[in-house]
């Protein structure tokens, strides 16, 4: 067990963050109903803005680099934990502007069209920021390891896990105990019946690409440290995003974050016993959920199910 212990712990950091990616990826395609093929762009979006931010590359030779350098490293993450997010949810609600053509036509449209966008934001990306592979950096308060037990652990990883578990509850509670929440939930059940109660759609549905693209750039910031910070890391993202909330149950919140904590646990506990199959489990647990029940861990039940 106390070999076990680490890759316990990998694996549970890993779903907790694969979980605040899935929400975001859940949301948008909840209200909306579209498969936003770009979430991974958004998540790469949101860690490049980050690795602006804490250095601030484009003042370099400046008297606002020389400033803005001297700042504590704390002080230059802590504003890059809140801004990269918040400049990858204005991309989201652009994109979401774009996708309006799209709304009542073929489903086929709006997945072009975020593939599309995938591909223009990894291109842009490569443009500003150029394909050699980056990192952020990272306080000395949550960098190093940590004695616990006995056994060594990344603090990265302890503050991930618990600012991840965080970011979800917060998610949670803005869903169930605020006004908004409420509409937006009202949204995936029936967006119709919320346009005929007088609420603005439109302005509904910008504000639920905006949170979803916001929570894919949040879990960038916050998982590119483990991951690595590369034009093409989105592409390693989207995937497991959908595996995830296929596996959960198309627009349940604990179905994305039961879902994104078993395949990390899966991920990590074959990566103890099996490193070269550790990817592979999180497909053969898809198969044998799936198998089993069609509709996910935590899916609605169909009309045309006995």
């Amino acid at each position: 067990m106390t070999t076990l212990a680490p890759h316990l712990f990998n694996g549970l950091t890993l779903g907790l963050l694969f979980a605040l990616i899935a929400l975001g990826f859940t949301l948008i395609v909840g209200v909306m109903e579209v498969i936003n093929l770009a979430h991974g762009s958004l998540f790469a979006l949101g860690a490049y803005f980050a690795l602006t931010i804490i250095g601030a590359t484009w003042a370099e030779g400046t008297a606002f680099w020389d400033w803005w350098i001297s700042l504590p490293l704390a002080a230059r993450y802590i504003l890059a934990l809140a801004l990269g997010p918040a400049l990858a949810g204005v991309a989201g609600t652009l994109l979401e502007f774009c996708l309006r053509p799209t709304y009542g036509k073929a489903p086929l449209y709006g997945l072009l069209l975020t593939f599309g966008a995938a591909l223009v934001i990894e291109e842009a990306i490569r443009v500003v920021w150029g394909t050699a592979e980056q990192s952020l950096q990272l306080p000395q308060a949550i960098n190093g390891a940590v004695l616990i037990g006995g056994l060594i652990f990344s603090k990265y990883k302890l503050f991930a896990a618990g600012f991840a578990a965080i970011a979800i509850a917060s998610v949670w509670l803005f869903l169930e105990r605020t006004p908004y929440g409420a509409i937006i939930k009202a949204g995936a059940h029936d967006s119709e019946m919320v346009r005929a109660l007088g609420y603005d759609l439109s302005k509904l549905r910008m504000l639920v690409f905006g949170l979803g693209a916001a929570l894919a750039g949040l879990a960038g910031v916050v998982m590119v440290p483990i991951w690595g910070l590369r034009p093409h890391v989105g592409v390693d993202v989207v995937i497991p995003a959908f595996l995830i909330i296929v596996l959960g149950g198309v627009g349940s919140f604990w179905g994305s974050v039961v879902a994104a904590i078993l395949v990390g646990l899966a991920i990590g506990i074959t990566g103890a016993y099996a490193p070269a199959w550790s990817l592979l489990s999180m497909y053969l647990l898809l198969i044998a959920v799936v198998g089993l029940r069609a509709r996910g861990l935590f899916g609605r039940k169909s009309a045309l199910e006995a």
